[in-house]
């Protein structure tokens, strides 16, 4: 219990005030992204986030004695800023971490929580291994790469392409693991390999790349990466402006405003996501809901991913009956089918990255369409 008063900021979609910290508070710190490459990412899912703490605390708290407060620092998109913010957090008092969008980064401030037995959640970091890396106090918010890449797998095979090329970055994990985590599981299911490519983020030009893609023979049925914005964009510019058509499979990093502003260059790009908002369905819900607070129609999935992790720390918390790191770190363990607006999450069982549902989406004149939505086989699923 923390009996010291401290002022917290609390970063809100709808504006920033200090708060007192008081002893029955639920302190969670931020080490997320405001602005940098992965802010596009951080910041949806801390709107979501909020929506669910405004709620939550509207209600009295975690189970009507526990309110929430938000403490956010900036980590500029960095692994080093990130681990420093993370230290500052730890020092004020906080109960749980919130860490970016990016494996990186989040292995950075979680080796710091772990050492402080305090539990953290990366917002949306998708890098299987994650919480290996760190420890049992680390947690994941969304689903797997492993996981995402069994479904573009069976995709692929289901619409007979034989062929793939996969595109990857060594720069991240996610850039790097995903593809190789479809490569896998697409020659396990039959298919062929014709080659791979890589890219530094950032680096904007896909020249060379884009040549030897076109100069395969035979050339792939499909073209499979991970890669995110501005990365992504520019290499779409740059296939299609080269006459190359060749279907592409994209990740759950290519569901953002910057991708479907690019019109027809991203007509049939098919890409995992974790919902989509079937009529009628809760994630459906959820938009409108957010819509009528905010003004604005949700963009981007990662705002009701934000939320739907508010709703994982409510029932941690509430089964836990404390605010004690570690009790709250156990409870999230043992968590069971949590309904979130997304789908069901479950964390007991896992290694740190919880069960849930995939949803395969598809681009056609800047609306999403679904192409379908489950768990994938566990056989199918390559080892982190």
């Amino acid at each position: 219990m923390k009996s010291t008063l401290k002022v917290l900021f609390l970063s809100s979609v709808f504006g920033t005030m200090a708060l007192p910290a008081l002893a029955d508070d639920l302190v969670i710190g931020l080490a997320t992204a405001q602005t940098g490459t992965l802010a596009p990412y951080d910041q949806p899912s801390l709107k979501g986030l909020q929506m669910a703490v405004d709620e939550i605390n509207a209600a009295g708290g975690v189970a009507g004695k526990f309110p929430i407060k938000l403490v956010a620092k900036d980590t500029r998109s960095d692994a080093g800023q990130t681990a420093l913010v993370a230290q500052e957090l730890v020092d004020q008092g906080i109960s749980i971490l919130i860490t970016p969008c990016d494996a990186d980064p989040s292995i950075a401030a979680g080796q710091i929580t772990q050492a402080a037995h305090i539990p953290a959640f990366s917002f949306c970091a998708t890098t299987p291994t994650m919480p290996l890396a760190v420890g049992d106090y680390m947690f994941g918010n969304y689903p797997a790469d492993n996981v995402q890449a069994a479904v573009l797998a069976g995709y692929a095979t289901d619409k007979g392409f034989k062929k793939a090329y996969i595109l990857k970055s060594p720069d991240t994990a996610y850039t790097l693991k995903l593809p190789e985590y479809f490569a896998s599981s697409f020659k396990a299911k039959g298919g062929e390999l014709l080659g791979e490519g890589t890219f530094s983020m950032g680096q904007q030009d896909f020249s060379a790349e884009v040549t030897k893609i076109k100069a395969l023979n035979p050339a792939p049925d499909v073209i499979m990466t991970a890669a995110y914005e501005p990365d992504f964009p520019a290499f779409i510019r740059q296939l299609r402006g080269a006459g190359v058509n060749t279907p592409i499979l994209g990740s759950d990093g290519i569901d953002s405003p910057t991708t479907f502003g690019l019109g027809p260059l991203v007509d049939g790009v098919v890409f995992t996501t974790a919902g989509f908002a079937v009529e009628g369905s809760p994630l459906a819900a959820f938009n409108a809901k957010f819509k009528a607070k905010s003004g604005q129609d949700p963009d981007t999935v990662y705002i009701a991913n934000g939320y739907d992790l508010g709703k994982v720390i409510e029932a941690a918390v509430t089964k836990a009956g404390s605010i004690e790191p570690t009790a709250i770190r156990d409870a999230v363990a043992s968590l069971e089918g949590v309904k979130g607006v997304t789908g069901a999450i479950t964390y007991a069982g896992t290694k740190g990255m919880p069960l849930r549902s995939v949803s395969l989406v598809r681009i056609d004149g800047g609306k999403r369409s679904l192409v379908s939505q489950g768990v994938p086989n566990a056989a199918d699923v390559p080892s982190p």
